[in-house]
């Protein structure tokens, strides 16, 4: 029987989870439930999913790892579960492509605050894309604030900076296992939303798309994503989530006609393109 190598078995795993992703988007916006009812249900139902999984993998060590996370793993939390947040208010107030775009900023990000925070000094190659993708957002930007989206798209950049802390908190606490952190953050997203939810009843097409984006594009690429770093270096994950920045708006354009601005493809393919090179260069280095 063949078996797959460690790089097979990454990029599967990593490919599969950005699939999964890339309805996410249009199931929102064809969604009819408020915010905070769906914000709940999205901490909610992927917490139980993937905490049961966390049962099954810890067993009775469990709780020792959900208190192995230290003040790191709390941080983690803060951020992860403000992101989750800030991602569904960029998708309700710009276009879906506008929100993705920023969200594909978190790597440049993440180096930046790198080099603050971990003294970790970026080469000149990062530099240049840093300031490449700066400078597409900020012209995207000047954009969304003359079609009154620059609130969604603010969401967005927001969302990106709450990814890069995360990853940079990874990186500092990297000997500590901060699985149960993000599975707590979907916790408090609940937990948050819950006292602002106007109903929790779902009705309609809901019924379908509220749980069906729940399990397959939150809970179920969280557990994939989770697992493919330990075969393939991240920025090769990082590569295949450009994916859902191309076909995430492709769906959504598919389905309900929603087309992003002349600006936000211009930007939005040098921005990509840009973290594309810088990814596939530093997995040459690698």
């Amino acid at each position: 029987m063949k078996t797959f190598s460690d790089q097979q078995k990454g990029s599967l795993l990593a490919f599969i989870a950005v699939i999964l992703i890339t309805p996410d988007s249009i199931l929102i916006r064809l969604s009819n439930i408020e915010t905070w009812g769906l914000l709940f249900y999205r901490g909610a139902i992927p917490f139980l999913i993937v905490l049961m999984g966390l049962i099954f993998f810890y067993k009775n060590n469990l709780f020792k790892a959900i208190i192995g996370i230290g003040y790191p793993g709390i941080f983690y939390v803060l951020s992860f579960s403000i992101c989750n947040i800030t991602f569904i208010l960029s998708i309700q107030n710009t276009n879906v492509a506008n929100t993705l775009v920023m969200v594909a900023m978190a790597p440049m990000i993440s180096a930046i605050l790198g080099s603050i925070f971990l003294k970790e000094i970026p080469d000149p190659k990062t530099w240049i894309a840093i300031i490449i993708t700066l400078i597409s957002v900020a012209y995207i930007f000047h954009d969304s604030i003359e079609m009154g989206n620059f609130y969604g798209d603010l969401f967005g950049l927001v969302t990106a900076f709450g990814l890069a802390c995360n990853a940079v908190i990874a990186r500092y606490a990297k000997n500590r296992d901060l699985v149960p952190s993000a599975v707590i953050g979907k916790l408090c997203v609940a937990i948050f939303a819950f006292f602002f939810v106007d109903t929790f009843s779902l009705v309609e097409k809901d019924i379908i798309y509220v749980p069906l984006m729940c399990v397959m594009c939150v809970a179920i690429p969280f557990v994939l994503v989770t697992i493919a770093p330990r075969y393939i270096p991240a920025e090769e994950v990082n590569l295949f989530f450009l994916l859902e920045t191309i076909i995430g708006p492709f769906w959504v354009w598919l389905i309900i006609n929603e087309q992003p601005s002349i600006e936000t493809i211009q930007g939005g393919t040098i921005i990509v393109f840009t973290i594309a090179v810088h990814s596939f260069l530093k997995l040459k280095q690698s």
